[in-house]
């Protein structure tokens, strides 16, 4: 009897102890939610130890670990806000995730399709409506959107009718709601919504690259933040990502 009490009270030490289970703080960008929200859940059930995410624009989580946040890994929608994080010296280690692509998108799902080319009327679709987009100068779906826009000719036309939004989700919601009847958006963004269709995809080569660095940060201190880190480049993860359609390029 005392022997099955003393392996019965080992068990219960065994299990409540927290070194079974660390904690992965993860700094993402808005439009990984859908995915990272799915790899992060594998990866819990997976291991036992848990993922906690906060997601908003790039730009306002590079501030926030260069300010001191806690976090072991940071996921950025643009390679600038990465180098700015890894110019404070806070990038461990550091790898281009994923890819994405920038589309036009529409309220509604009988919207006709739009070729997008130089000049194409943009301002003739919205009429008096606006176009929902991040913050263009700081958010980077804003600034791939301001940039394709700049390359296409159409930029001086539509400037007065943008409504600015403090990540992509926020933006892609605001024409979900028919508050907008377009906007620019990521591709994973509009395959993750609701009430919104897909109108035209922007050319490559009207704005910069769009790459999602990925980074250990320096404050990653135990074997769970680099074990989902290595997770973030695995077959499972690549699935995931991909069924959203993001670009995998590790």
């Amino acid at each position: 009897m005392y022997r099955r009490l003393t392996l019965a009270c080992a068990a219960a030490v065994t299990l409540a102890s927290p070194s079974l289970a660390d904690e992965v703080v993860v700094f993402a960008a808005a439009s990984m939610k859908t995915a990272l929200d799915a790899v992060a859940a594998d990866f819990e059930a997976a291991t036992g130890h848990s993922v906690t995410i906060s997601y908003a624009g790039s730009n306002a989580l590079a501030k926030q670990i260069i300010a001191g946040a806690p976090a072991d890994i940071f996921i950025s929608a643009a390679v600038n806000w990465m180098d700015e994080v890894e110019k404070a010296g806070l990038v461990n280690q550091r790898r281009d995730l994923l890819g994405n692509r920038l589309v036009l998108v529409a309220h509604g799902t009988g919207a006709a399709p739009v070729q997008i080319g130089p000049g194409f009327d943009l301002a003739g679709l919205l009429g008096d409506g606006i176009l929902s987009m991040a913050m263009v100068d700081a958010v980077p779906a804003g600034q791939y959107g301001k940039a394709a826009l700049e390359h296409l000719g159409v930029w001086p036309k539509v400037e007065a009718s943008v409504a600015q939004s403090e990540n992509v989700r926020a933006a892609l919601n605001l024409v979900a709601a028919g508050e907008a009847p377009y906007g620019i958006v990521y591709a994973t963004d509009a395959a993750a919504g609701d009430n919104v269709t897909v109108v035209g995809t922007f050319p490559p080569d009207s704005h910069p690259a769009i790459i999602y660095p990925a980074a250990l940060l320096t404050g990653a201190t135990d074997e769970a933040d680099r074990a989902f880190f290595r997770a973030l480049s695995g077959d499972a993860a690549d699935a995931r990502f991909s069924e959203q359609g993001f670009v995998i390029l590790n």
